[in-house]
């Protein structure tokens, strides 16, 4: 009977994760909305000219509502979930290019000190929590760790994708060396005894720069390399392809019986 009980209450906690679990879809919708919030963060800032300072606080003020939505809901909701990322994509792009081309911080100044930033989330979390693995997002705490260290990580990948295009690599190049990083990631996830849970955090910080590069690949103009599609239509595109995978590929909450 007791065995029973504490079966019954872990598939309780398993239940009470509000993100979902780390799967082939989830990294393709992931993938889908940094290059989303590129598009979707510029289009703000540029196409409709309200600048990086503008933009960042309109979609910092959308970002605090869905995480506040996110921590009052008492189990997983694939689309608040993925609204709350793409909230903070669109946040960290904006962001990141007000402090590294309106603050004048640069690319790789910006990128170290948010590397930094990252890396303290993280050790904070563990040092608070004991674990920095999806799969124990269940209270407000933990819930504000994860949504912290996800926008930091957001805002370092759009700096991280905007100097490896900067640096001559074009937004071409760069998709291919964080593509081919990211493949390096899945190899070391599929055949070494590698941390799961830390290469998941270098993998997802490593789709946001993809991201960010094929989003402007998509959106500039063919002079510096793009091809030139509308950022709006492109962002229309992203939303109507994440609502289908989302709709069609059903998700669950990660289980920490299969934590990462």
């Amino acid at each position: 009977m007791t065995a029973r009980n504490g079966e019954g209450s872990m598939h309780a906690k398993d239940a009470a994760s509000k993100v979902p679990a780390v799967t082939l879809t989830f990294w393709i919708i992931k993938i889908l909305a940094t290059t989303l919030g590129e598009t979707g963060g510029d289009t703000v800032s540029i196409s409709m000219h309200q600048g990086y300072l503008v933009s960042t606080a309109i979609f910092a003020g959308i970002l605090v509502l869905f995480v506040t939505l996110q921590i009052l809901a008492k189990r997983f909701h694939p689309f608040l979930y993925w609204a709350t990322i793409i909230a903070s994509t669109t946040c960290g792009t904006t962001l990141a290019d007000f402090a590294d081309r309106s603050l004048g911080v640069g690319y790789p100044g910006g990128s170290i000190l948010l590397l930094a930033l990252v890396i303290a989330s993280l050790a904070a979390w563990y040092l608070t929590e004991g674990s920095v693995s999806v799969a124990t997002v269940s209270t407000p705490r933990v819930e504000a760790f994860y949504w912290l260290t996800i926008t930091v990580s957001q805002t370092l990948g759009t700096a991280l994708g905007d100097w490896a295009a900067d640096s001559g690599l074009g937004y071409g190049g760069g998709a291919l060396v964080f593509g081919a990083a990211l493949a390096i990631v899945a190899a070391l996830y599929a055949w070494t005894r590698a941390s799961h849970v830390l290469l998941f955090w270098v993998a997802f910080i490593l789709t946001r720069p993809l991201g960010a590069t094929v989003g402007d690949f998509f959106d500039k103009p063919a002079a510096q390399g793009g091809l030139d599609v509308s950022r709006p239509i492109a962002t229309a595109i992203l939303a109507a392809l994440i609502v289908a995978g989302i709709l069609i590929f059903p998700q669950r909450p990660a289980s920490r019986a299969a934590a990462i």
